[in-house]
């Protein structure tokens, strides 16, 4: 079916919505710029991106059609002076893109499944993260056309990563073996921490900002959950609001308590 852009705004009256954009087909996920406030990427079943600006009533501005098959991901590099975009698709390669260039500047091939999830690292310039559907959890430089590292990080499809805050060689898995795990890039043989509770797939993790060990999941089992992996005990709180999967999830970079 047609996808639609939410975009919402909170104010004394609660979440509004600002203004909503149609497309064609279903929109997987949304990334906002990091050097414009009106303008973010969405990305969609057909295959393609496209870059939206709030300020506008019609769009998108424009769309990049290069993955043949959906494009699942996409993320906006978090590391100064750098405005790029990563994609990631179904037809098992990462795309990287700069918004102000109207085709790709770089296809990543390596995966032997669906990617779910790229993501940039908060730390590294040129430096991305992706989860795919082959078991694997793999480390790329926009520099190095090959694969830098690649860790069989589960026994299952994974769905879902990110990078710590706080440590810029942790990282976390979630996947469909309803286990997360911590993975330390400079020794990969064993997770730093194994992460149990959920009971079906996890969909999204996410770390804190605020807290170096703390991060949040969410999964097909209805729940959110949060951890905190340095703990004994490292379940904190288990949050069963929605009555269907949960299927994202994120964190305030403004107000410590806000998911």
């Amino acid at each position: 079916g047609c996808g639609t852009l939410a975009v919402l705004e909170q104010n004394e009256a609660g979440i509004v919505l600002l203004r909503s954009f149609d497309w064609n087909d279903g929109l997987f996920d949304v990334t906002w710029s990091e050097n414009n406030e009106h303008v973010l990427i969405t990305c969609s079943g057909d295959g393609s991106l496209q870059i939206w600006d709030t300020a506008k009533t019609k769009g998108p501005l424009q769309v990049y059609k290069e993955h043949t098959l959906e494009a699942y991901c996409v993320d906006w590099s978090q590391t100064r002076g750098e405005q790029l975009v990563v994609s990631g698709s179904w037809d098992q390669t990462a795309k990287l893109w700069d918004p102000a260039v109207g085709k790709s500047l770089c296809t990543f091939k390596g995966h032997e499944g669906v990617i779910y999830s790229t993501i940039w690292s908060p730390h590294i310039p040129g430096c991305f993260a992706s989860a795919s559907g082959d078991q694997t959890l793999r480390i790329w430089d926009v520099k190095a056309p090959g694969v830098k590292l690649a860790i069989p990080a589960h026994q299952a499809e994974i769905l879902s990563c990110d990078w710590c805050k706080y440590d810029e060689n942790l990282l976390v898995t979630g996947a469909v073996d309803c286990s997360l795990k911590g993975w330390d890039l400079r020794n990969i043989r064993q997770p730093v921490f194994v992460l149990l509770g959920h009971t079906y797939a996890i969909r999204r993790v996410k770390f804190s900002p605020f807290h170096a060990t703390l991060l949040a999941s969410c999964s097909y089992d209805f729940t959110v959950r949060f951890w905190d992996f340095s703990k004994p005990n490292p379940l904190l709180e288990t949050v069963e609001h929605h009555t269907e999967f949960t299927c994202g999830l994120d964190l305030s970079l403004h107000n410590r308590g806000q998911v």
